[in-house]
């Protein structure tokens, strides 16, 4: 049997039918999309890439949309370019939004001290890290207590809060240390106020100073591409080469912290 003429004779509507139903199908996937790694971190903290499902959301949102208009067949060139219009603009927005802008000249300043820096990058890095008073096997199995200290920790060692506070103030200056040897000069006498000099410090105390010195976040920053640098800050936000929500999320802060003053 022919489906294509057996079709018709069941189905009078079925073009409109088949419409109607990819158009509800699209938008439900949609909000699905959006909605269901949100649900699936919540229940089993395992994260998804929010941009993927960001985007892939709205496109079928958009699927859906356009659906609809088909279904109607009313005024169907207007409708199109109504929708072409929005997509345009939203596009424009999209490319403004994730495009630095260009690098606005600075004054000369002096250097941060460490401890302004550490002043900021302490209780920073301490929120982020989390803290561990008695010592235990991180992920590699090293002793580890405190904010992530391991040099000279011991299975059943015991340490105080201002103990914990003090070992990972000696650890982010090991870090801001090591990381500055990356940094020009004129990039530590002007573009590194403390509060910047404690993002880039606490994405370095979670990744690792070679890690971040070498990384295009620094080569911007060298270049005088503080805006850049600061965006290049929240590459680091994956494990496995999947975007981790807990990474994700500390990225945006240590950016946000970054940006302060880059204006």
């Amino acid at each position: 049997m022919d489906l294509r003429s057996w079709l018709p004779r069941a189905v009078p509507e079925w073009r409109r039918v088949l419409s109607l139903s990819l158009s509800f199908w699209m938008q439900f996937a949609g909000v699905a999309v959006l909605l269901l790694p949100e649900l699936r971190y919540r229940q089993t903290g395992q994260d998804y890439d929010p941009n993927i499902a960001w985007w892939l959301g709205m496109l079928l949102l958009i699927a859906g949309l356009v659906g609809r208009v088909f279904q109607q067949g009313v005024s169907i060139w207007k409708e199109w370019l109504r929708i072409v219009a929005v997509a345009a603009l939203c596009l424009a927005l999209a490319v403004m939004l994730a495009t630095p802008s260009p690098a606005a000249p600075l004054a000369p300043a002096k250097a941060a001290t460490e401890a302004e820096t550490l002043d900021i990058a302490v209780p920073f890095i301490a929120k982020e890290e989390g803290e561990r008073l008695v010592a235990y096997r991180d992920a590699v199995g090293v002793p580890t207590i405190g904010f992530g200290h391991t040099a000279g920790v011991y299975m059943g060692m015991v340490i105080t809060h201002q103990q914990a506070l003090d070992m990972l103030r000696q650890d982010a200056a090991a870090h801001r240390s090591g990381l500055h040897r990356y940094f020009v000069p004129a990039t530590i006498f002007t573009r590194l106020p403390p509060t910047r000099d404690a993002a880039y410090t606490s994405t370095a105390f979670n990744v690792g100073v070679a890690g971040i010195g070498k990384s295009t976040a620094t080569r911007r920053l060298n270049a005088g591409d503080i805006v850049g640098g600061c965006q290049a800050l929240t590459w680091f936000d994956k494990a496995g080469k999947r975007v981790l929500r807990g990474l994700f999320e500390r990225r945006q802060r240590e950016k946000k912290l970054c940006m302060i003053g880059a204006s």
